[in-house]
């Protein structure tokens, strides 16, 4: 891409247009100069503005940047993956079916009461519904898979591979529309309430943003103090359900449970979190996907490159064959098979593959340097600054702190790519710019999306793939799915491509989405990398990583404050203000708002080792959004090992805010430090920094912050003063630790803050220091005073008391510090005495006595160590010189130990007596070495060191080189006898090459020898004769050279060996090779025959020496053969035949045969033959060039005429008879002659002029005319100069433009009436006639003229007399006519508009009109639907008219009819499906629905049209389409008295709809009902709707159906016979508030006053149920009676009340929060201290049950700790298994608290109350938290009249 364009100078850039097959605009393509290239981020960020809006670019290096590929081919092996690529796009999510059942079956069940059916069968299979809905969903939904004839795309994405007829498409459709349809509906409904829901939420949490936790707090205030006490027991209870995501159970009131598998989530912990509990049931990811169906890149074979390399070949060769298919080519069947429409196809693909585990392409410093690579190349290349080793620490890079190799960003990724293996759609983690490198192979496509636009790629993607994104939400985060970018740029997201080529680099920008695939075998490189400009992008990818709950790769944050605190490039200043400002901006805001809920406790984090560097030490995660905690953190002490960010803090526990903590990195002083440096430094550019203004802003700010404290509001700015006060006071008391302490941790809620709180971290400081001073000071002297030498505790070292008392002044006042001082000044006496003892030299006894005071002393004295070493190594030397004194073995002791022995005491400064017997010794070992250097030194003869050893044979100490003297004596003895051994009987030997292995193997050991020995000369001359021996045995086995012989026989002579058999033999064979030698001279000087030569050839095999005529003797031989065999083909004797079955022969080859024979050596009878076969061939061509000339002649003839006059065609005739003879007698000679092409060239041009001039007596067909053009365009013509062959040519073009018109089966051109005018005209100036044809032509013109006058008769008209028939005629002559004009494309126009406006027409009644084919038809029939319509308003209105079956149009009048007892309105009974007597009351369906709201019969005629109504609006806007027609046309009129009375029809329901809308009173219902009565059956009887008016109807009759319901509620109540649930009054309210009943309605008024009566009631019975007895029992007796005589039903109020009246165990008091235990045998309950029970038993048996007796236990382990007595809340941990059988419930007489404590006295005997109230007895058997689905106000019974199909 962009190769062609020349290189811009000033920019180095150039665009290019697209190329591909989706005409996908390209990307930017750069080429840098080699002085641009020096810097990668420099260029860069000179691109950016104008690279970074297209997402991509690319980068060309220049010409000299060619760098080695480091990896070995034959070695290098990796890992792959499988992808599936007909899967990218045309995949089903993975759901689960069974999922989809349940919710299915719940949705039957619920709305329209029918139970899901077991099996649907499609072709023989079961179908799956799960899979069919989603396949619809992907295409669009039912409406618009009807309306496209998606039908076969939908089967294909259900199972692929299989083939669909019509039939079954139709069969598919009716089993979605019979199954399917209504629960799509309803899926979209729910989205859409799911979506308001969200929205209302995100509403109300910003609302609430600041009160986080202050409204709950404040309302257990206000509650009573047993409320209090309820509270704070809700944390200890035991939970059974856990949040699967953070593993806690704590905020059950946020706890999601999926109603399938009932595990729980908060929907906070959900990736993308939830801001509230969704409406309708909810599943969660688990059960929605399926394993089986999960998609992904499974692992693969691991492939060398060669056997990759193969497999890629074989996959391109299959999809292309052995041809070079072209980029257009590929990418077409690329995004075919995506779609999912050409097959499975699965490739392989070595993706991500780890750099530093599998090399990199780039050569790297520490690698192996192949050979093949020079170095100088290898270093150049590893140290360039685009080598993507070296990319993200580049200087100015923002990941140069990055300290671990993070793969992908910091260390590059290998990809080994094949045909069609792609990367899918995504962008870079953190947002980070990428770079890519093809090492080589085939080009890399790439497609993008500018960053700018990802939200719009996002929804896009969205809406095309839904169901993908319903089963998983992060789907772009799995980097597995790929769309068309057609697709994409349809929907107004652009889209950019680029070709990446070997050695290319390509640049993706931040946020940038992009994919692509490979066009075959190929190898990439990539790696990301983050220059200055990218910072912002970081913040948005660490704040979509948090959204997602996504773990990052790094911390963001981290980087931030590393990168400031380091030297930064210039460029970087505003980037990295913005982003520190607003880090800290979040920080202080977050840090702010816990300090005002409560958490004061904080600490710093531990310092890092290394802070220079990121990532060098694991920061804890939050357990929530999984990001790093680098800044801050909140923990608590129930869950220590559990962290949570600032903005999580509310859902890391349930503990009280003051028992967290807040841990944090930086201060905020510190924090706004790092600002105001990165302000001061980009000041210099920017005048005024806004980041300044900001932190001092915020800094007032914090001096308002305030908190309620004890009543009162105070700000953090007096709580600090507060505290440096009494900080003030304690420093200057006598010191205590608990009281430091205290201040200390008081001090905790300021330290975070700014630098407004300097002086309380100074204060901390200096607190700090003085307890640990104090500490130190009193741990010290308790070691001293407690130290004992028998009791094995540490000393306390000296240097650190001494530090201690160092302190001047004193930290704080301790007394403490005077003892210390008094035994400080002891130790340093003890120091002063060990440092005079090591100064001197001392006895070992002194030093023995100095150590045992130091080890009695309690305080630590270094010095001591010293004087502990010096004892030891005094003793140590001692042993060893009395050691060697004793040894008196030969050479026993070694010379360096006695040296180092002598240095050792020289250095102890030690008393020792051994001294002078050491160094005596000494002198005699040097003594010795002396002598023994003396003699190695000079000419050593073996008689001198035999006789030096012999000396010193008993010397004890063992002397190097003494050593050495005696392995020389040894080597001389063992040289000399081998070499005896050699000599023995040499020259009788055989293997002389072994005797010269060996002679040579002595002569070098000899003169490696120390000491001189007198064999060495005879060794030398033993050695000549052996090299003289082993050539002659070589001579006599194998042909030497004459020369070589002869010098061989003279050096024996000079050896004297002359005389041994081996040299005699070889002077007789020197002898006869002389004499061949001259032989072979003779012959080659006289050229003799062949047969003379061939036996001295055989005679050289018997002679043993190399002659030197032999090679030419051999070289004559065969350059003679060779010439033989080359003459052959033209000698044989049937070469006259041979130029039909093989390949002529060259004319030239012939003549260099002849001009070769002259040069052989030998004589030969061939030479003449060849001779003659030359002469014939050049007659034959003299002929040839004879024969062209008369052709030539001929194409200059001018006189042609027809052909046959002057006898043209008979002299072409005669001559092309002569050239075909020429042809075959040249052909016979079996030579490629040059002339023999010309021959045939004129030949075939001759024949086709014969053919041109037969055309002049007859018509010819257009393919005849068009084959002569043809003929023309591929014959080459010699002498195309001449003159007939001109004429010809220019007859033959206008024989074609003339066919063309006349003649052509098809029109080939547009040919207007003047072309023809123009041919006739052209006729006339050719030199040829052709009359037939022009006869034709001229008649042609004529009977145009003629269609033209008609045409323009036509419409002089008036427009009623021009009729539709007339104008078709016109159009049929037009269109059989040869010529084009404009009355013809006026007609064809005309007509189009009418049919096309016709087509519109049927297209939209076509659904309505059935099986009708003529639109005129059609139209009649919805204007009989419309004219019933019409007389149903009328006749509610008092219009007298006939009586019509309102269900049909076609009904006979004597069909049976039946009357609605009602609305008195008759039906045919085959119409409504009615098989009872007509005689019998009837109630239409209409009237069943107004009164009672139930569903019509099956049959019941409501919507005969199934359904399919037309839309106003669509036939409007066709009435109003291209009125200006040229004829009239009928069904234009029957549409305009359609739409008026449509119209008309739209007004009276508006009428009667608002007339329903404005009435408040019960007497109204009838009135109003009849209204709808009428309206619903117009609206059902119409073919018309209007969208608008239906609406307004569904509302209407929702309301009155409302009012119908809750009318019969209240006449119940007036009756007496039911009460209504307080919880049907409240729906019912919730209904009518949705349907915007207004307040002033009666019956919204009655339900309201009842909800009143009722809640009332209801608070105070709740309040009695749970005042633990304080009430007297006819106070609740008195309060049950008057809740039973409520208008309202309230059951669990009044049982709570019930239960409450129950009294128990030997104090009769009623139900309280007391533990309490059941006895066995009567079931009485009693208290635990009131029957003096020290712990629960396992059986209880009260006293009244065994008389007598004390209570009777049964003993056993005491219960859980926690349970019994209410101890610290932990943390919940994996719930029990639930239970699986169903809970029956209890006898009705029996009350709520019998059933209760029976069910768990059953179960153990013995219950410990929870402290909760009554609901608590339910605490070990509770069942997991339940969501209460919002329910909306829907009209189900409605949809089988409202549902239509859009048209």
């Amino acid at each position: 891409m962009g190769k062609g364009r020349p290189r811009t100078v000033e920019t180095g850039q150039s665009f290019v247009s697209s190329t591909g097959s989706l005409n996908i605009p390209s990307g930017p393509v750069y080429y840098p100069s080699e002085e641009e290239f020096r810097d990668p981020l420099e260029y860069i960020y000179k691109i950016r503005p104008e690279a970074e809006p297209y997402g991509i670019c690319k980068i060309v290096p220049p010409k000299n940047w060619n760098p080695p590929f480091a990896l070995n081919f034959d070695s290098f092996t990796f890992p792959t993956k499988t992808q599936a690529i007909h899967q990218l796009q045309a995949r089903p999510a993975s759901c689960d079916s069974k999922t989809f059942e349940l919710e299915y079956s719940r949705f039957l069940e619920g709305h329209c009461s029918k139970k899901l059916k077991k099996r649907v069968v499609f072709e023989g299979e079961e179908l799956d519904l799960c899979k069919l809905f989603n396949a619809v969903r992907r295409y669009g939904g039912y409406d618009k898979v009807v309306k496209d004839k998606k039908w076969g795309e939908v089967f294909r994405f259900m199972r692929s591979g299989k083939k669909i007829s019509e039939c079954a498409k139709h069969v598919l459709c009716q089993l979605y529309r019979e199954h399917l349809y209504d629960y799509e509906g309803y899926y979209k409904r729910l989205n859409r309430d799911r979506v308001k829901s969200c929205k209302r939420g995100i509403h109300e949490e910003a609302k609430s943003e600041n009160k986080v936790k202050g409204s709950s707090s404040k309302r257990r205030r206000k509650n009573g103090d047993h409320e209090k006490v309820k509270v704070c027991k809700v944390e200890e209870e035991e939970l059974d359900q856990i949040c699967e995501q953070c593993r806690s159970g704590l905020h059950g009131e946020l706890m999601l449970l999926c109603d399938r598998c009932n595990k729980g989530w908060h929907i906070y912990c959900l990736s993308p979190p939830l801001k509230q509990v969704p409406p309708g049931n909810w599943y969660c990811f688990e059960c929605l996907n399926s394993d089986k169906d999960s998609f992904g890149f499974v692992p693969g074979k691991r492939f060398t490159l060669e056997a990759f390399r193969r497999l890629a070949d074989r996959a391109k060769k299959k999809w292309f064959g052995s041809a070079c298919a072209s980029r257009v080519q590929i990418e077409k069947k690329f995004w075919e098979i995506v779609e999912g429409s050409a097959g499975e196809v699965e490739v392989m693909y070595g993706s991500d593959l780890d750099t530093s585990v599998y090399g990199s392409g780039f050569p790297r410093i520490n690698d192996q340097r192949p050979e093949s690579v020079e170095l100088k190349a290898w270093d150049e290349y590893s140290r360039s600054p685009w080598n993507l080793n070296n990319l993200p620490k580049l200087k100015g890079s923002m990941l140069q702190a990055v300290h671990h190799n993070i793969t992908g960003v910091m260390v590059p990724w290998l990809y080994v790519g094949m045909l069609f293996s792609a990367f899918c759609w995504h962008f870079e983690d953190h947002c980070f710019y990428s770079m890519n490198y093809l090492h080589w192979g085939e080009p890399k496509c790439w497609y993008s999306v500018p960053g700018n636009e990802a939200s719009a790629f996002e929804k896009v993607m969205r809406e095309c793939l839904p169901d993908l994104f319903d089963a998983q939400p992060d789907l772009l985060f799995q980097l597995v799915t790929m769309l068309n970018p057609s697709v994409l740029r349809e929907n107004g997201v652009p889209v950019y491509s680029v070709l990446q080529e070997p050695g290319n680099f390509v640049i993706t920008f931040p946020r940038s989405y992009h994919g692509g695939f490979n066009l075959g075998l190929n190898c990439a490189e990539a790696v990301n990398f983050a220059p200055a400009d990218w910072l912002p992008h970081g913040g948005s990818g660490a704040e979509l990583y948090q959204l997602y709950h996504k773990a990052p790769v790094l911390s963001h944050e981290e980087l931030l404050c590393v990168v400031a605190k380091s030297d930064w490039d210039s460029k970087a200043s505003a980037y990295l203000r913005k982003e520190l400002h607003r880090i800290y901006t979040k920080e202080r805001t977050w840090r702010e708002r816990l300090w005002r809920s409560g958490i004061t406790r904080s600490s710093p984090m531990s310092p890092r080792k290394s802070p220079e560097f990121v990532g060098t030490e694991e920061d804890p995660t939050c357990i929530i959004c999984k990001q790093y905690l680098y800044l801050s953190a909140v923990v608590c002490r129930c869950r220590p090992s559990a962290f949570v960010c600032l903005e999580h803090w509310e859902h890391l526990c349930e503990c009280k805010s003051w028992k967290l903590r807040l841990y944090y990195r930086h201060t905020l002083a510190e924090l706004s430090g790092l600002v105001l440096v990165v302000d001061k430094h980009a000041s210099e550019e920017i005048p005024q920094s806004d980041g300044l203004q900001k932190i001092s802003l915020r800094s007032n700010e914090l001096n308002a912050l305030k908190k309620k404290v004890k009543g009162a509001y105070v700000t953090h700015a007096q709580l600090a003063e507060q505290w440096l006060s009494q900080s003030g006071k304690i420093l200057q008391s006598p010191f205590s630790s608990d009281a430091y302490t205290n201040l200390l941790k008081e001090a905790e809620q300021f330290i975070w803050a700014g630098s407004e709180m300097d002086p309380v971290r100074n204060v901390v400081k200096n607190l700090t220091e003085a307890r640990k001073w104090a500490q130190g000071i009193r741990d010290s002297l308790s070691k001293i005073e407690n130290w004992s030498p028998a009791c094995g505790f540490e000393k306390v070292p000296l240097k650190r008391v001494k530090k201690l008392l160092s302190f001047d002044p004193v930290p704080c006042n301790d007394p403490e510090c005077l003892k210390l001082k008094d035994h400080a000044e002891k130790a340093s006496l003890l120091v002063q005495d060990i440092d005079a003892a090591l100064s001197k030299c001392s006895k070992i006894d002194e030093l023995e006595l100095l150590y045992s005071r130091a080890c009695s002393s309690p305080i630590h004295v270094k010095k001591s160590e010293k004087l502990s070493q010096k004892i030891s190594l005094a003793k140590v030397c001692i042993d060893s010189a009395r050691k060697v004194i004793s040894d008196k073995r030969p050479a026993a002791i070694e010379v360096d130990i006695l040296y180092k022995l002598k240095s050792e005491i020289l250095e102890l400064q030690v008393q020792v007596q051994e001294t002078e017997m050491i160094f005596d010794l000494v002198s005699l070992a040097e003594s010795c070495q002396d002598r023994c250097r003396s003699v190695l030194n000079g000419s050593v003869t073996l008689k001198d060191v035999e006789a030096l050893l012999q000396e010193m044979e008993t010397f004890s100490v063992d002397i190097p080189e003494l050593r050495l003297l005696r392995q020389y004596q040894i080597d001389v003895a063992l040289w000399i006898s081998r070499f005896n051994d050699i000599m023995t009987n040499v020259h009788l030997r055989e293997d002389q090459q072994n005797v010269i292995d060996e002679l040579n193997r002595i002569l070098e050991d000899g003169q490696a020898l120390k000491i001189q020995v007198d064999e060495l000369p005879l060794v030398k001359i033993e050695l000549k004769k052996a090299y003289c021996r082993e050539k002659a045995s070589k001579a006599c086995g194998t042909k030497m050279a004459l020369d070589f012989l002869q010098q061989l026989l003279a050096d024996a002579v000079v050896l004297q060996i002359e005389r041994e058999e081996l040299f005699l033999r070889l002077s007789r064979e020197l002898a006869g090779a002389l004499q061949w030698e001259e032989k072979a001279k003779d012959i080659l000087a006289r050229k003799g025959q062949m047969s003379e030569f061939e036996d001295l050839i055989r005679t050289s095999e018997h002679i043993v020496a190399i002659v030197p005529s032999l090679g030419d003797i051999k070289a004559a031989v065969s350059v003679a053969k060779s010439w033989l065999n080359s003459t052959k083909l033209f000698l044989e004797s049937d070469f006259s035949g041979s130029y039909a079955s093989c390949s002529l022969l060259k004319l030239g080859d012939l003549m260099e045969l002849v001009s070769q024979s002259r040069f052989l050596k030998i004589t030969l009878e061939q030479q003449i033959m060849l001779k003659k076969v030359l002469e014939k061939c050049m007659k034959w061509q003299h002929d040839a060039h004879s024969l062209l000339q008369d052709v030539e002649c001929l194409y200059g003839v001018t006189d042609i005429g027809d052909g046959r006059s002057n006898g043209l065609i008979s002299k072409i005739k005669h001559l092309v008879n002569l050239l075909e003879s020429a042809i075959k007698s040249g052909l016979t000679l079996g030579l490629d002659f040059p002339e023999i092409p010309k021959l045939q060239n004129a030949c075939s041009t001759l024949h086709w002029c014969n053919k041109v001039l037969s055309f002049c007596y007859l018509t010819p067909h257009y393919e005849d005319v068009e084959s002569l053009m043809d003929t023309v365009e591929h014959l080459s013509i010699m002498f195309s100069s001449g003159n007939m062959l001109r004429s010809l040519i220019s007859g033959v073009k206008w024989l074609k433009n003339v066919s063309e018109v006349i003649s052509a089966p098809v029109k080939c051109k547009a040919c207007k009436l003047t072309d023809a005018e123009e041919m006739l005209a052209e006729y006339q100036g050719i030199n040829i006639s052709f009359p037939m044809m022009v006869e034709q032509l001229t008649d042609a013109a004529y009977k145009h003229r003629l269609w033209q006058e008609q045409v323009h008769q036509f419409f002089s008209l008036d427009l009623g007399e021009r009729s539709w028939s007339q104008i078709m005629q016109l159009k049929e002559k037009g269109k059989a006519s040869f010529f084009t004009c404009a009355e013809l494309d006026m007609v064809l126009s005309e007509v189009e508009k009418v049919e096309n406006w016709k087509q519109h027409c049927m297209d939209a009644v076509r659904n309505f009109a059935g099986d009708e084919k003529s639109l005129l038809c059609a139209l009649e029939k919805i204007k009989e639907s419309l004219d019933k319509s019409l007389y149903i308003y009328q006749k509610s209105q008092g219009c007298e008219g006939e009586c019509l079956c309102l269900c049909c149009t076609n009904g006979s009048e004597d069909w049976d009819f039946l009357t609605c007892s009602t609305c008195k309105d008759r039906y045919h009974l085959q119409c409504v499906g009615y098989r009872n007597h007509a005689e019998e009351v009837y109630i239409c369906s209409f009237c069943q629905l107004l009164v009672g709201g139930s569903t019509p019969q099956k049959g019941g005629g409501v919507l005969r049209h199934s359904g399919k109504y037309l839309d106003l609006k669509r036939l409007s806007e066709l009435l109003s389409i291209d009125e200006n027609f040229c004829v009239r046309i009928e069904e234009r009129d029957i549409l305009q008295q359609i739409v008026d009375q449509a119209y008309a029809c739209k007004k009276c329901l508006t009428e009667m709809a608002e007339f329903e809308m404005h009435y408040y009173n019960k007497n109204q219902v009838s009135a109003v009902s009849q209204k709808l009565n009428t309206a619903l059956k117009a609206i059902a009887t119409a073919g018309v709707y209007d969208h608008q008016s239906y609406c307004d109807l569904e509302q209407a009759l929702a309301r009155c159906s409302w009012r119908f319901r809750v009318a019969r509620l209240l006449d119940a109540l007036e009756k007496g016979l039911a009460k209504p649930l307080i919880q049907q009054i409240q729906q019912h309210l919730k209904e009518g508030e949705a349907m915007n009943i207004f307040p002033e309605d009666y019956f919204r008024l009655k339900l309201s006053e009842l909800k009143h009566i009722g809640l009332q009631w209801a608070d105070r019975a709740k309040k009695v149920a749970a005042d633990s007895g304080a009430l007297g029992l006819d106070g609740v007796f008195e309060l049950i009676a008057e809740g039973e005589s409520l208008p309202v039903c309230l059951k669990k109020e009044l049982e709570l009340l019930r239960a409450r009246s129950m009294l128990h165990c030997i104090c009769r008091k009623p139900y309280d929060e007391r533990s309490m235990i059941a006895c066995g045998q009567c079931g009485e309950w009693y208290h635990i201290k009131c029957v003096r029970l020290v712990s629960p038993p396992k059986v209880y048996i009260c006293a009244a049950c065994m008389p007598g007796t004390e209570n009777f236990v049964f003993t056993s382990e005491p219960l859980d700790h926690e349970r019994s007595t209410y101890a610290k809340f932990v943390e919940p941990k994996t719930p029990s298994p639930r239970r699986t059988k169903p809970r029956t419930g209890p006898k009705k007489s029996e009350s709520s608290l019998t059933k209760k404590l029976l069910t768990i006295r059953n179960k153990s005997s013995v219950f410990v109350h929870p402290p909760s109230g009554i609901d608590r007895l339910w605490w070990q058997n509770r069942k997991p938290y339940r969501r209460a689905a919002k329910k909306r106000a829907e009209l189900d019974s409605l949809t089988s009249f409202f549902h239509r199909q859009q048209q």
